[in-house]
C-alpha cells in the first residue's frame, strides 16, 4: 500500500465533492427525531461553517488545515446521521448501516 505523504489537489477536491454531497442529502433528508429538531439545526449550522472554513483555508493555500476542516465537517454529518437527525440510508457517503 503507497504511503500518502501529501494532500494532493485531486484528494481535496474529492473530499470537497463528497462532503458537499453528503451535507446536501443530510438538509434534505427527513429528521427521524422531530423533538431535537433545534439540534439538527445546530449540526448543519456546524457542517456548512466548517465547510466554508475549508474553503477558505484552500484559498488561501492552507489545504492541510482544509483537509482538516472537511474531516470535521464529514465528522458531524456522521454523527449526526447514527443520531438519526439526518435520515440518510447511504453507507457510501456516511457511516451507516440501514439504521432503524
Amino acid at each position: 500500500m503507497k504511503k500518502m505523504k501529501e494532500i494532493t489537489k485531486e484528494k481535496i477536491d474529492k473530499y470537497f465533492s463528497i462532503t458537499k454531497e453528503a451535507f446536501e442529502k443530510a438538509k434534505e433528508s427527513d429528521n427521524r427525531l422531530p423533538e431535537l429538531k433545534e439540534k439538527r439545526k445546530d449540526f448543519l449550522d456546524m457542517i456548512e461553517r466548517y465547510i466554508s472554513d475549508a474553503k477558505h483555508f484552500e484559498d488561501n493555500g492552507n489545504i492541510v488545515n482544509a483537509f482538516a476542516a472537511l474531516n470535521y465537517a464529514h465528522g458531524w454529518l456522521d454523527a449526526g446521521a447514527r443520531l438519526g437527525l439526518f435520515d440518510v440510508h447511504d453507507s457510501r457517503l456516511f457511516t451507516v448501516d440501514d439504521l432503524e
